[in-house]
């Protein structure tokens, strides 16, 4: 299958900066009209046989722009949601220093096995999107797939698929950015980075 992942449009909370996470927010007017522009692209560059998209509100607004354009309906994948970043989630890099200084001291957002409090370390959503991978792989095995997703997701699906982790924070995915992978029905996935030390 081939498989095209897209970071959802841009909301107001990642204008401002701000740890988004789980938090459900709406596109605002930059981000949909961002999605309506990428709708034109993908359109010109290549057809799709399916739709699918988080569960969050920022991306089914998303991969409903783009399927009014492409002809698709959007179906939602759970597995695909936003890496959870617990307490800093609404919070910039400044205020996330200010009230959670020991936190911030370890760069704990950029940690393997750490995470701030009710958050979801990068180990386990290496794990999960791992398995959602090989299962995409074997029930869509012949079709192109666009997945309307997240920052994260986009980047962990480059790591899993293409690069491994020692790349991995760097080359973030903005707005409206979009990977495009092909994937065997078993698709070949670099370990999860359990080997990563927090040092």
């Amino acid at each position: 299958m081939e498989l095209v992942v897209v970071r959802h449009g841009q909301t107001l909370a990642n204008a401002q900066g701000r740890y988004l996470g789980t938090l459900d927010l709406p596109l605002d007017p930059v981000g949909q009209e961002q999605m309506r522009a990428l709708g034109e692209e993908l359109a010109r560059e290549m057809p799709f046989d399916c739709l699918l998209c988080s569960p969050l509100l920022r991306a089914r607004q998303s991969a409903a722009l783009l399927g009014e354009r492409l002809g698709l309906a959007p179906r939602v994948v759970p597995a695909f949601r936003e890496r959870g970043v617990g307490c800093f989630e609404g919070l910039t890099h400044e205020e996330a220093a200010q009230r959670y200084p020991d936190l911030w001291a370890l760069d704990i957002t950029r940690r393997w096995h750490l995470v701030p409090p009710g958050g979801e370390p990068l180990t386990a959503m290496a794990a999960r999107l791992g398995m959602a991978l090989t299962a995409l792989a074997q029930q869509y095995h012949g079709e192109r797939v666009l997945m309307v997703a997240h920052g994260v997701v986009g980047r962990m699906c480059r790591a899993l698929l293409v690069e491994g982790f020692a790349t991995f924070f760097e080359r973030p995915l903005g707005n409206g950015e979009w990977l495009h992978f092909r994937l065997p029905v078993q698709p070949c996935l670099h370990p999860s980075p359990h080997n990563h030390a927090d040092v």
